[in-house]
């Protein structure tokens, strides 16, 4: 799946751009997930695996809006009561973080740093 590294490069750089408003990260696959980091003051939910579904939709809409006059998709947020929910898709593989309240810039800071590692591996 992902590499022990990979999965260590992408918590530090998460930690690093959020901080203590860091919730969660998991990586994915069209095919499979692993949660990478979950907050200690929290649980995992009951089902996981559909909320990962959800976020494999990604892929799919990647497609959508390839040509879009919007130009090139980037990223999605997603906005809760409690937080928020970042995804950021590549080719074959995505991550989404999620947080507590940050601002627009610390989001782009965030997605940027995601995508410099997915690009990578």
């Amino acid at each position: 799946m992902i590499s022990e590294e990979t999965a260590e490069e992408l918590e530090s750089a998460c930690r690093t751009t959020v901080g203590d408003e860091l919730r969660s990260i998991t990586y994915f696959t069209p095919e499979e997930y692993d949660h990478l980091y979950l907050r200690e003051d929290l649980e995992r939910g009951n089902d996981p695996e559909a909320f990962v579904e959800n976020e494999r939709s990604g892929f799919a809409s990647q497609r959508t809006y390839e040509w879009s006059e919007l130009g090139a998709y980037e990223y999605t947020i997603r906005v809760f009561e409690f937080g928020h929910l970042v995804r950021v898709i590549g080719d074959e593989e995505g991550v989404y973080v999620t947080t507590g309240d940050l601002t627009m810039d610390r989001f782009g800071e965030l997605t940027e740093a995601i995508h410099s590692i997915l690009r990578a591996d």
